[in-house]
């Protein structure tokens, strides 16, 4: 029987996708159909790597065709290949930054199929959305419980606890002011409710200017100092959202085709089951919604860092695919300012255990989430997207709640996450439906999961089948369907900052 997966003919190691036990026979199948063996000779945890073959002290270890380390000790065929002789290489990533070829590659196009569509909210901006929210937003971290009491208390209203809103050098905060108005600016969103403390550095009229740029959607105002104190803001803040939430009631839902769509991917909690199902599965999703005119988008610039001189070879334009090299190169000084190295947070502590060993490694399967397409375009944070733009990118920090945040604050109007060992993570303004392909996650996190892509790795469903079935149940959640973490009622957002508070 099968027991193991090896993902590219030139890998020197398989991933186990069943406990082995010392003794055991690591069965696994070749790209070109053929099988192949190795006897493991220490136990190997699920999901974990065993050498192929003998990997010399100092060779590189090699999974999806690509380095994903070095062996810091001698390795034997059947050994676990993880933390203990298996790491990250400066000299290996430089070596390699030096002959990186960012010349186009073929990409593979995928036949566009019959035109899908879903029934949305037609804003007065023209574009659509899937929910129809009230936002309360919270301008600072002063005016959080606030909207946090307001939303509560009318039916149809969300918010989320912002962090920032004051004490940031002018940078950073006009982070924050463009990231508030993306999110108010979301097409899920039917108006807005913007409330400040009235001293903090975000002020009300600045924040809703920005939104006056990206939207011409109804818009109300509250200052907690200006009305009385906390108690008669949300009194007045709760009729203001009834007011808005009666109005919002009278929207109705329109047929729009799948074009409209700014399809946001996203990965968190990941485990080896994460590279080797979940994200091809949201890439072959990826493919299918730019063939249907969507606008699709990778994430997590941290994430692609040993990946990015791949996706720079995908790059429509020379300039395209210099803007996705320096994201990253970028990340990495930034980083490196504070005396650290990105490989230091990662992987995490549960990617480890999952048996993702490198960065590299774990960028390497997070890429899949960005399917096969040609990239078009590189975005900053939270940076408006357009639509019908295709496979485009937006730099983000890897942290899950933040990257999310900057994707919807762009315009995405649901997000799909990949989980290996699973996350409650959603959101305030669009739904965040989970899937994982790591079957005991699918069970142990059930209330969280809203998708079961176990068999991307043990079958029978084809993954063409399993993109068929994902892609109706994302038209079920355009059409209104709650996602788990909806239902839920987790609306995790977190937005990111340039330096540390003033």
């Amino acid at each position: 029987m099968r027991n193991s997966v090896a993902i590219d003919a030139r890998d020197n190691v398989v991933v186990a996708i069943y406990p082995l036990s010392s003794g055991e026979t690591a069965v696994f199948s070749l790209p070109d159909g053929s099988e192949g063996a190795v006897t493991a000779v220490q136990d190997i945890p699920l999901f974990h790597k065993v050498a192929r073959c003998d990997i010399a002290k100092g060779q590189t270890v090699v999974k999806y065709g690509e380095y994903i380390g070095v062996a810091t000790s001698d390795i034997k065929a059947g050994e676990h290949v993880h933390v203990h002789n298996c790491a990250s290489s400066d000299e290996l990533k430089d070596a390699d930054a030096a002959r990186q070829d960012t010349s186009r590659v073929a990409v593979r196009h995928v036949e566009a199929g019959p035109t899908r569509t879903f029934w949305g909210y037609r804003r007065s901006d023209g574009r659509v959305g899937i929910r129809n929210h009230v936002l309360i937003l919270p301008t600072s971290i002063c005016a959080s419980d606030t909207t946090e009491r307001i939303a509560r208390a009318v039916d149809g209203c969300v918010t989320f606890h912002n962090q920032n809103g004051c004490s940031q050098v002018a940078r950073d905060q006009q982070m924050t002011i463009d990231t508030m108005a993306g999110l108010a600016a979301n097409p899920n969103i039917a108006s807005v409710l913007a409330v400040s403390l009235g001293c903090e550095g975000c002020q009300n009229d600045l924040v809703v200017d920005a939104i006056r740029e990206r939207t011409d959607k109804p818009v109300r105002t509250l200052v907690i100092q200006q009305v009385g104190g906390s108690i008669k803001a949300v009194e007045e803040g709760t009729r203001i959202a009834r007011e808005l939430a009666d109005e919002a009631s009278l929207e109705r839902r329109v047929e729009c085709p799948v074009s409209e769509l700014i399809f946001g991917t996203n990965c968190g909690g990941s485990d080896t089951s994460s590279g080797l199902g979940a994200n091809p599965l949201i890439g072959e999703v990826s493919d299918w919604m730019v063939a249907q005119g969507a606008t699709s988008v990778l994430c997590e610039t941290p994430e692609l860092f040993g990946g990015e001189h791949i996706l720079a070879r995908r790059g429509k334009t020379p300039e395209v695919a210099e803007q996705t090299l320096k994201i990253v190169s970028d990340y990495e000084k930034y980083v490196q300012m504070f005396g650290a190295e990105m490989r230091e947070g990662n992987p995490s502590p549960g990617n480890i255990a999952g048996g993702l060993t490198t960065l590299e490694e774990k960028s390497l399967g997070c890429i899949h989430k960005g399917g096969h397409s040609d990239i078009s375009a590189v975005y900053p944070y939270a940076a408006p997207l357009k639509a019908g733009e295709g496979l485009v990118i937006m730099d983000t920090p890897g942290n899950d709640a933040s990257s999310v945040g900057g994707i919807i604050a762009g315009g995405c109007q649901l997000v799909v996450f990949s989980t290996g060992l699973g996350t409650p993570t959603g959101n305030a303004v669009a739904p965040v439906l989970r899937l994982t392909a790591n079957r005991n996650t699918a069970q142990t996190m059930a209330d969280n999961i809203d998708f079961d892509a176990s068999a991307t790795i043990y079958g029978p469903e084809s993954m063409i089948e399993l993109r068929d079935r994902l892609i109706d149940q994302i038209i079920d959640v355009c059409n209104g369907r709650p996602t788990r973490a909806e239902a839920l009622g987790y609306t995790e957002t977190a937005l990111p900052h340039l330096c540390n508070y003033m």
